[in-house]
């Protein structure tokens, strides 16, 4: 039995689920997300949870997936969800240009416009060095920090670039004059 499946979600005031064939609507304050259903696997309500059932044993590995999707999804309609970018190098810094369109200067030749999906926002500090990517649907906010990330990866050699907030970096030694 999956451990992470037979684990109920608490569902707060506000939040309404809706389920259709292979997918689930999931409704609350801060908005709407769908959310994929697995073959094989069902939710019903009880007791103000949400409890995630199987048709049977073979259908094991999409027990936990479908509870986390889920559970994903009411903290998102809940909550929402952040990525804090951070960006590092003299010079590099980020500016938003109206509300879906993020600006990098991360030392090319030139700055690279970055168009934020629909459902993203993205805020700036006032330092320009850290971008702020939240919304509803936990995979989108993912991809696109990922996508920003990937505009300038962190040196291993300077640590210079775009990275998470709080990733822990390994930086190479750099060569050796040789006498």
């Amino acid at each position: 039995m999956s451990r992470i499946g037979k684990k109920p979600i608490e569902v707060p005031k506000g939040v309404k689920f809706t389920f259709l064939e292979g997918k689930a609507v999931v409704e609350g304050p801060k908005g709407k997300v769908d959310v994929l259903v697995p073959q094989g696997v069902s939710f019903e309500q009880q007791d103000g949870n949400l409890v995630a059932n199987r048709v049977d044993d073979s259908k094991a590995a999409f027990h936990g997936l479908a509870r986390a999707l889920m559970q994903n999804a009411v903290t998102g309609v809940t909550t929402g969800w952040t990525k804090d970018l951070d960006i590092v190098g003299i010079g590099y810094r980020a500016e938003l240009k109206g509300k879906n369109t993020l600006v990098f200067t991360l030392g090319y030749s030139h700055p690279i416009e970055v168009p934020l999906p629909s459902g993203i926002t993205a805020a700036v500090d006032p330092k320009a060095t850290r971008v702020t990517v939240s919304g509803i649907d936990r995979q989108k906010v993912g991809q696109v920090s990922a996508d920003i990330r990937s505009l300038r990866p962190p040196d291993p050699y300077k640590n210079k670039g775009v990275r998470y907030a709080g990733e822990k970096l390994k930086k190479k030694v750099g060569k050796t004059c040789a006498k």
